[in-house]
């Protein structure tokens, strides 16, 4: 008896190591490993690929040829591409991004003061537009080809017509400049209040949000749209009696999330993307400004590794995605013969 116990107990550890979501984990975070390493390496020699002098850049053009050669024997710049590289790489590893050329601070530092920042202008973003969309994608569906619909899509379509930095400018003008109930740059920590902070945020989250919510609604609805007109377990609901809003939400919205969630996943780059702009239009101290800031001193180290950020963060959110497939739908089992 206790022998047979104690093997259960043995083939329990592996069989949660060997269940179909550890290896979809494992077989994702094996694949991140060459997707962010080829990111860091296109990185690194597009930045090499720029002309001039970055010690020129940054002691500027009153300097002698004998001071930017000082600095860049001092910063290692005379070595080799590939020596840096594999320098800045191995470091990389454990932990120590390096340090920035301009500042001269660690850049782990420098990331951790902006991540916050820009995590919460992407999770702002994020609410609100998922917020707004499914809503709208259901009541739009629930009433196809009716006056909700067609004044959804036609936001929806003007929505994304318009570039986030462009939308960027008109909401500083129209609620910063002209009503002025909302500040038009800067940025307030929560350590100095909930609602400062949010005010703060309003309208650079806004900016990023309202493009995406457009589109989440119009392919929201769409998919709904065919859900409801040309599947048979539609037909087979409304046949038992139960209620249009009941197929709609418990049993279109359902098959339709996943769809909506491999979308959101892939999105996610170019959210990431557009906080670059807009964070330097709101002059909001994230990580996007501080890549752009980094770019125009060429302070390499810096962008090196907000790039790298921006493909693990890219990564990770796709892995999240895969993941929550299963949640909604346990059936899934990945990796299962």
């Amino acid at each position: 008896m206790t022998a047979s116990v104690g093997a259960g107990r043995h083939r329990a550890g592996p069989a949660f190591l060997t269940s179909p979501g550890m290896r979809l984990v494992g077989k994702r975070l094996l694949l991140a490993v060459p997707i962010v390493l080829g990111v860091s390496i296109l990185t690194f020699w597009v930045l090499n690929l720029i002309p001039g002098s970055a010690a020129q850049q940054l002691l500027g053009p009153e300097a002698t040829p004998a001071q930017v050669r000082a600095l860049e024997l001092e910063l290692g710049l005379d070595r080799p591409a590939v020596l840096r590289y594999l320098d800045w790489l191995g470091g990389a590893v454990t932990g120590d991004l390096g340090q920035s050329l301009v500042s001269r601070q660690p850049v782990t530092d420098l990331l951790g003061e902006r991540l916050a920042v820009s995590g919460e202008l992407v999770v702002l973003a994020f609410v609100i537009s998922l917020g707004l969309a499914v809503p709208t994608a259901l009541l739009a569906a629930h009433r196809p080809n009716r006056l909700f619909d067609r004044i959804s899509m036609v936001v929806s379509i003007t929505g994304l017509s318009v570039a986030n930095y462009v939308l960027a400018l008109l909401l500083v003008l129209v609620f910063a400049v002209q009503m002025a109930v909302l500040p038009a740059i800067g940025f307030v920590p929560l350590s100095q209040g909930l609602g400062e902070n949010l005010r703060s945020m309003a309208l650079p989250a806004a900016a990023i949000a309202f493009p995406l919510y457009c589109f989440y609604t119009r392919f929201l609805r769409g998919d709904l749209v065919d859900q409801l007109q040309g599947e048979d377990y539609v037909t087979t609901a409304r046949a038992k009696g139960i209620g249009p809003w009941q197929v709609l939400v418990r049993h279109a919205f359902r098959n339709s999330a996943f769809g909506l969630i491999t979308v959101v996943g892939l999105n996610l780059g170019s959210l990431i993307g557009g906080t670059v702009i807009v964070e330097q239009i709101f002059a909001l101290p994230g990580i996007g400004q501080l890549m752009l800031q980094a770019i125009n001193t060429r302070d390499f180290v810096v962008v090196q590794a907000c790039v790298v950020v921006f493909a693990v963060v890219a990564v990770l959110a796709n892995l999240l995605a895969d993941l929550l497939y299963a949640v909604l739908d346990p059936r899934i089992r990945y990796g299962s013969r």
